[in-house]
């Protein structure tokens, strides 16, 4: 893709910021750096860039959507590109971060409109990607990606429901960042489910 040659060469203030701020090594972060920049040889990645490498955390399930509310929340500028430090950034956090950084991420990544709290409409719409996402045996032309093996009561739309009467605390309709990391961290399965992650936020 590209003459090696001409490949640009990472910063050593990103190496460093990288380093402070992600659990990886410095020999992993060149590493990652290397096949960032063979694949986007400008320094930039696209959200269609993104979503075929974020697909490689999930080859069972369908990234799209989820990696779309990812690639917005990283996105801070809606350039519609990302670049490498923003890009580790989230790999870090999503697959690496400690619970609570995860869980403020996460937050951000569900208040889709960005003014505060989650209501139940952005709820909704997080947990069909997520269940998109992990959903290793979704049949493939099932309407509404549909899971094959999974309880037919066990719904985004229930899981929604469920999700609010769990942290919508003072029963306003809609969650605050508090309430989400409360609820989450009390939580395991909760926990797993809004970060997609399998790991145990004890730990």
């Amino acid at each position: 893709m590209g003459c090696v040659s001409s490949k640009k060469k990472l910063s050593k203030s990103d190496l460093e910021f990288l380093e402070e701020n992600t659990e990886f090594t410095k020999d992993q972060i060149v590493e990652w750096y290397e096949g960032f920049i063979l694949d986007c040889p400008n320094g930039e990645l696209t959200k269609k860039k993104f979503i075929q490498v974020y697909r490689q955390f999930f080859p069972n399930g369908q990234a799209e959507a989820f990696c779309t509310h990812i690639f917005r929340t990283f996105d801070a500028d809606n350039s519609g590109k990302i670049d490498f430090k923003e890009f580790l950034m989230a790999i870090n956090i999503t697959a690496k971060g400690n619970p609570e950084k995860k869980l403020k991420w996460a937050f951000k990544m569900y208040d889709i409109d960005s003014n505060g709290s989650i209501d139940r409409q952005e709820m909704l719409r997080i947990i069909e990607s997520i269940y998109d996402l992990l959903g290793a045996t979704a049949a493939q032309n099932a309407p509404n990606g549909a899971i094959t093996n999974r309880d037919p009561n066990d719904t985004p739309e229930s899981r929604t429901a469920q999700i609010f009467a769990v942290m919508d605390e003072d029963n306003n309709g809609v969650i605050t960042e508090e309430e989400f990391i409360r609820g989450c961290m009390a939580d395991r399965v909760l926990y797993q489910m809004l970060t997609a992650d399998t790991s145990d936020p004890e730990r």
